[in-house]
């Protein structure tokens, strides 16, 4: 009579590649990737845990922030230049350009009434109040007091026309990101120092992530003879009154 034991399957023991077979595997694999990768599109290949998908994003963040150095050495001389402060970027964490025609600004630690200030002692300005701003601006989308940040805003002379008539508020609703007060001035500060001209000679740019105390909403422009800072009620919308979109 047979036994009727069951007899298990010997277990068979795992293929180990040779150094041939695995260089012919990563060349494939190297071979698969797009030119244009982007970290979104590797975090997908090496997946969104593990250690692996952070070394990607490390050498991604590397290398975008390597792509622009020339363009962050040049803010580093702009803030020694008008700021006298001595600013290290290299290591600066930027986030991937939307498109050619946008330019990166860096953003300090520096108040808006310096700001101010620094826009005052270059060319001529005019606010509409003689409050200190940093005490009735109380509240904005993005600051630099945790740290320096960079975005990217459109390098357009005028304020975005696909944001104009929209109010602060329908810029709230929509969830777009745009320039802060602060950010403003710099870009007025950069441009200014760039070509001796100036930013939104025919409309307005509206601060939307910035907001004084009672909700109102600050507008810059060039009127002309100065620099101009004013300010609107968040529901106010015209079709010169722009916002700016910022990527980060």
């Amino acid at each position: 009579m047979k036994n009727q034991t069951a007899q298990k399957k010997p277990q068979e023991k795992p293929r180990v590649m040779t150094a041939g077979q695995m260089k012919e595997i990563i060349s494939a694999l190297v071979e698969s990737i797009p030119s244009n990768l982007s970290f979104e599109v590797a975090e997908q290949i090496v997946g969104s845990k593990g250690g692996l998908s952070k070394k990607v994003k490390s050498i991604f963040t590397s290398m975008i922030a390597n792509s622009y150095a020339d363009v962050l050495l040049d803010w580093e001389h702009f803030y020694f230049k008008y700021f006298q402060r001595a600013c290290d970027f290299s290591l600066l964490i930027v986030p991937p350009c939307p498109s050619e025609k946008w330019r990166l600004l860096v953003i300090v630690d520096l108040t808006i009434e310096q700001l101010y200030a620094k826009c005052k002692e270059l060319f001529p300005c005019w606010r509409w109040t003689d409050e200190d701003f940093d005490k009735i601006v109380i509240q904005n989308e993005r600051d630099a007091k945790d740290g320096t940040y960079a975005i990217w805003v459109k390098s357009d002379v005028e304020a975005d026309e696909n944001l104009k008539n929209l109010s602060a508020n329908d810029i709230k609703e929509k969830s777009i990101t745009t320039e802060t007060l602060a950010e403003r001035l710099i870009h007025e500060l950069k441009f200014f120092a760039e070509t001796g001209k100036h930013l939104d000679v025919n409309n307005v740019t509206l601060c939307a992530d910035s907001r004084y105390s009672g909700g109102g909403v600050s507008g810059v422009y060039w009127n002309d003879s100065n620099m101009s800072v004013t300010r609107y009620d968040p529901d106010f919308q015209h079709d010169y009154l722009r916002s700016r979109q910022a990527v980060s």
